[in-house]
């Protein structure tokens, strides 16, 4: 009989300790990343900010503002070795858990259009276009728009 261990995987708050390794993943995998200071304003702010660790290594990690009844999703990525494994959908799906039990109605999220994968992604959870953003993220030439999705949260078990 051949035991197969399941990774420990654990959703953490993100800590000052942990800025390293999330400017690491973020500078891998962002045309355009956020730096220390962005992430840094965002836990000084109170926004929901998460780990993702599996058997103790940062594979991905969200941030989360919370207004009212409603959640927007500011950032998320994954390591670029772990993406297509299933981190990101774990990720968007514990946003969406956190920001249901902390009284969101519905999250709201911007993305690239030239991000197929993450957009796959969120369209497979339900995620809607109700917009567009015009020139909304710098690109390497001008500006790139951004779909404006959102998903309402009332199905999410908190």
């Amino acid at each position: 009989m051949n035991a197969v261990l399941e990774p420990c995987i654990a959703f953490l708050p993100m800590k000052p300790a942990d800025l390293d390794e999330v400017l690491a993943i973020e500078c891998r995998v962002c045309p355009f990343p956020w730096g220390r200071g962005n992430f840094s304003d965002s836990m000084a702010s109170g926004y929901k900010c998460r780990v993702c660790r599996v058997d103790g290594e940062l594979v991905g990690y969200f941030v989360l503002m919370l207004a009212l009844d409603d959640a927007h999703l500011l950032s998320i990525s994954v390591r670029e070795t772990r993406q297509r494994l299933g981190y990101g959908a774990r990720l968007l799906h514990q946003a969406m858990k956190l920001a249901r039990s902390e009284g969101a109605t519905t999250l709201l999220l911007e993305v690239r259009p030239s991000n197929v994968k993450a957009l796959a992604m969120y369209r497979h959870f339900g995620f809607q276009q109700i917009g567009v953003r015009r020139g909304y993220y710098p690109a390497e030439v001008g500006r790139e728009d951004a779909l404006v999705l959102t998903r309402a949260l009332a199905e999410v078990s908190a």
